[in-house]
């Protein structure tokens, strides 16, 4: 189902913060990314909303939050996934092995799957696509809920992390899921870049990723933010990444070069795969003035 030459830019992390969401506002609008993942759950999603309202060329898809991050839901209502202040833990493969083994823990991680695609449906965004903070649906349970549940609010296509050069113990698993997609009619891409490199895509890597550029569809995902040295990191996790240093290789003259050099379709899920989204409405190029 994959489109001819195609690739997706897509920043990871819409909504985590206002850095963040400037970057990907100005990437878009000086630069090569065609797509944002937000995370309906995050302190500046509201900003994020307000942003991509203005850019109607920009597609907006869902980044699903299970893992180090925080919830839709309060705890109250998913006690088993969540602590007191409603953040997932870090814990992936306990929690993964809770998701499969305890039907109570799914149950709860159902209604979260469904409130964050609720809470993306309201912002009144066209999704474009979903994935998972950290990869999550690599896990069955996950994937299934997300197939499920996913259908009742338009899901059309998700990530495939898939990455050239992936460790071997992994390939099983993006075998399992590239099938399943592909049996439920998903669209995907066929490969990303970003996984190898995460928080550290600048010039460099990307120019030496569209150099080599497989057939089908790639992702290049990234996490740019704009600079602001007296924040500190924007997250303890992202203590490492160098966002501004992201935002400078979307920005870059001699990534567009590349790109154009290159030939591919350019755009979001719905650009690169058209006859996956033949039935949903065109985007509103008003957006901005709703």
């Amino acid at each position: 189902m994959s489109a001819a030459r195609a690739l997706i830019v897509t920043a990871d992390d819409f909504g985590l913060h206002e850095r963040v969401n400037a970057a990907v506002e100005r990437a878009h609008r000086e630069g090569v990314l065609t797509s944002a993942s937000l995370m309906v759950g995050a302190p500046a999603m509201r900003d994020a909303v307000e942003r991509a309202r203005r850019l109607p060329t920009l597609r907006v898809g869902l980044h699903i939050v299970l893992a180090d991050g925080a919830s839709v839901l309060p705890h109250a209502q998913i006690p088993a996934l969540v602590d007191k202040n409603g953040r997932f833990g870090e814990n992936m493969a306990l929690d993964g092995c809770r998701f499969f083994f305890l039907p109570h823990v799914r149950q709860q991680l159902a209604r979260e799957i469904r409130a964050q695609f609720e809470a993306f449906a309201a912002t009144g965004l066209a999704l474009d696509h979903v994935n998972t903070h950290k990869h999550f649906h690599l896990h069955p349970t996950v994937l299934s809920l997300i197939l499920h549940i996913g259908r009742d609010y338009g899901l059309r296509a998700v990530r495939l992390p898939f990455e050239p050069g992936i460790s071997a113990w992994l390939r099983p698993w993006i075998a399992q899921v590239r099938s399943r997609l592909t049996r439920a009619g998903i669209a995907h891409n066929d490969y990303v870049m970003g996984i190898k490199h995460t928080g550290g895509m600048d010039e460099a890597v990307f120019l030496e990723a569209l150099a080599h550029l497989p057939a089908g569809v790639g992702e290049i995902y990234c996490h740019p933010a704009t600079a602001n040295h007296d924040d500190g990191p924007i997250t303890p996790a992202m203590r490492s990444y160098r966002h501004a240093d992201e935002l400078a290789a979307l920005l870059s003259p001699r990534v567009r070069a590349a790109m154009d050099a290159a030939g591919v379709i350019r755009g979001g899920f719905a650009d690169v795969f058209p006859e996956a989204f033949a039935d949903v409405p065109a985007p509103d190029t008003d957006r901005q003035s709703s």
